[in-house]
This record gives structure tokens, sequence and C-alpha cells, in this order.
């Protein structure tokens, strides 16, 4: 079944809701970046939590999740939109910590619990919006949660969950976020907080077969719920040799040269997605080139 997420009103219009089912999504980045499993895991719940916000977007917006915990799985950059797509890589791809003490994926020994969680929107305005907030957890949905309330001001439950194989391949991954709009009743928050307390993690319930729209039910089981939007998910990498070069432009005139004169070309190589972009001595010299025409 190919990934999607679904949007969602519930409680006549006082609590937005979201679910996504992300497999091959977070499948895509864990074949590119070749993960172990805690990594899997860490980086599979950021892209998760990604699409989440992402969601929230509109038209040509996006934004940029930048965790920066002080465990071994360093920095984690998620890029995202409104769209449907995500990207992001994990600075240590090659973390595998034993199981914690409830047996799962140890995922906030990975990411560390010190440290700063940003989100950077790119609105369309002058300026991005900016958002940061401590690391409170390191297992990543609570930290979505509390840069939500805490920086958004917009009381939320997240949830992100990654079933990974012995093999360090992905079985299952995907999550939820419920938002409380103004107007909601302390009886309706006690009756989501009760329920979120009961539901197994979204990996095993997507490993049972269950849809997100299954999932969303499954949580807000005693009212109804108004689907508003299903969108197609995907990890999606809109690097390029041209972005590269313009890259390459920025060092400047005498660096270039040196890459031609020493190494007779070069080679660049997308942290996003790993694609390899090569450069020859023509194509170098054509960016020099470049460079010395916009200086007459």
């Amino acid at each position: 079944m190919a990934d999607y997420l679904v949007k969602a009103l519930a409680y006549d219009g006082v609590v937005r809701a979201y679910a996504v089912n992300a497999t091959e999504t977070v499948a895509e980045a864990q074949r590119r970046h070749e993960t172990w499993h805690t990594a899997s895991a860490a980086l599979g719940r950021s892209l998760v939590g990604g699409l989440l916000l992402g969601a929230t977007l509109k038209g040509e917006d996006k934004l940029t999740v930048k965790i920066m915990g002080d465990g071994p799985a360093g920095a984690i950059i998620v890029d995202s939109n409104a769209k449907g797509e995500v990207k992001g890589y994990i600075q240590n791809p090659k973390v595998a910590l034993p199981l914690n003490a409830q047996g799962k994926l140890d995922v906030r020994g990975a990411v560390g619990t010190q440290g700063l969680f940003t989100v950077i929107k790119d609105l369309g305005l002058k300026e991005p919006f900016t958002g940061q907030t401590p690391i409170v957890s390191g297992e990543l949905g609570e930290d979505f949660t509390y840069y939500l309330a805490s920086s958004e001001q917009v009381p939320s439950a997240v949830g992100l969950s990654v079933l990974v194989n012995p093999d360090d391949t992905i079985q299952t991954a995907g999550g939820f976020m419920i938002q409380i709009m103004p107007g909601a009743s302390d009886e309706i928050i006690t009756r989501l907080e009760q329920k979120l307390a009961s539901l197994p993690r979204v990996s095993s319930l997507l490993a049972d077969g269950m849809t997100p729209e299954q999932i969303l039910e499954t949580i807000l089981d005693d009212t109804t719920i108004f689907y508003l939007e299903t969108m197609p998910v995907q990890f999606k990498c809109d690097c390029s040799k041209e972005k590269f070069g313009s890259a390459l432009i920025t060092l400047g005139t005498s660096e270039l040269n040196e890459m031609i004169e020493e190494d007779h070309g070069a080679e660049t190589v997308c942290s996003f997605c790993g694609n390899k972009y090569h450069f020859s001595e023509q194509d170098l010299h054509e960016l020099v080139q470049e460079i010395e025409g916009k200086k007459d």
C-alpha cells in the first residue's frame, strides 16, 4: 500500500487530527543512508514528525526540523513541505545501541537528552519563522509535542513509531498528531488523554494492517470524524547538479582552480539523499568562467 497521510476534524471542529503511514518513505531513507537499527528508528521518527508538521502548511510553504542532541546519532535534519514530500539525514547513520529497559529500540540513547529542537518555517515572507525548544525526552514524539505546545502554543499529542527488522530494514513506520483547538472542553481532553495512554504503538497497528483512518478512529472512537484530505507522502530530494554547481561557485576561483590542478575534477554528495554528482575539469573550468564573466 502506498504511503499517505489523512487530515481530519473531530468533536465539532475543536480537535484537529492527522495520521500517516510512512513505511516506504522511511524505508527509502534507510536504504539511501544505510542506517543501523537505532539510527533507523531515530531518523524514521524524525521524518514522520516532519511529515505531520508539513501537513499543517499551505501552498509552497516548507519547513526544516533540526534535532541537535548530545547522543551518538549527532544532528538529525529533516526538510518537509505542504505537498507530503520529505527528506532527511542523520549525522551518524551507524548507530546500533542495545535495547532499552522496555525491550525497545533506544532512540533516546541515540539522540540524547540534552540539546536543541529547532523548526524553521519558510512561509514565503521576508524572514523565516524560527521556533526553538530544548530537547525534553530524546524519544522525539515528546519533543515534537513539547515544541508545538511551547513554541506554537498548540496543545498537541504526537506519536511517532518505527518498527525495524533484524536486518535494519523498515517493517512499518507512521504516526499521528492530535491538536486541541480553543473551545475544547476538559471532558474531551481527558477522554483523549485516556485513549492515547492505552494506544498501542502506531508501527504495531500498521503491522496489523490498520490504515491511518482506522488509527484515528481508534483514538477518536466516540465522535464523528470529518476527513478533510488524503495526501500521498514520499521521500523526495530536490538536489541537482545545477544546485551543486551554484554551491561550488561560492568557493571562488582560486579554490576551483586548485580542484582542477590537484584533483582534475570534483565529486559532490547530497547529504539528504546520497546522490553523487561528478564535475569534470571542463565543468569546473566553466564555473570559473562564469565567476569571471560576472566580474566583467
